[in-house]
């Protein structure tokens, strides 16, 4: 059974935020996008609010869909939705993370992250190099 997980793609000034789970958790210390589990009877959008006050005391505003994926894990297999946010109201806090990061799409080397955000690292820095090389996402030759 797949677990229903969604996550927050919070940019700023060029920047997105990334945090540190705690180390008693699952993956612990590893790197992740603000977000959690779907409950019974929550949509994903309401489940994102919840999870993003509950873990950075902000409230977001959540945008389109950024990327949808799944991961088998050993204890659990999640289906992932990473959607586009912005704060409307607050500072991100520590409330749960170990810590807070934004970083760049180049930056992400530098931070081990849970295995099922690999695929949206690469999204995020395939996007970062079109905008760079003029391209805008268009397959290179």
């Amino acid at each position: 059974m797949k677990t229903e997980v969604v996550a927050a793609l919070i940019r700023e000034d060029g920047r997105f935020l990334i945090c540190q789970r705690p180390a008693h958790k699952a993956r612990g210390l590893l790197w992740e996008f603000a977000g959690g589990k779907v409950e019974p009877g929550e949509t994903k959008e309401a489940a994102l609010i919840r999870e993003c006050r509950e873990e950075l005391g902000v409230t977001v505003r959540v945008g389109e869909v950024f990327l949808e994926t799944s991961h088998v894990y050993p204890d659990l297999t999640v289906h992932l939705t990473l959607f586009h946010a912005s704060i409307a109201e607050g500072v991100p806090q520590l409330l749960e993370h170990n810590s807070l990061r934004w970083i760049t799409a180049d930056e992400t080397a530098q931070y081990p992250f849970c295995p099922a955000d690999e695929v949206i690292l690469q999204a995020l820095r395939e996007e970062a190099d079109g905008r760079q090389s003029g391209t805008h996402g268009r397959a290179r030759k």
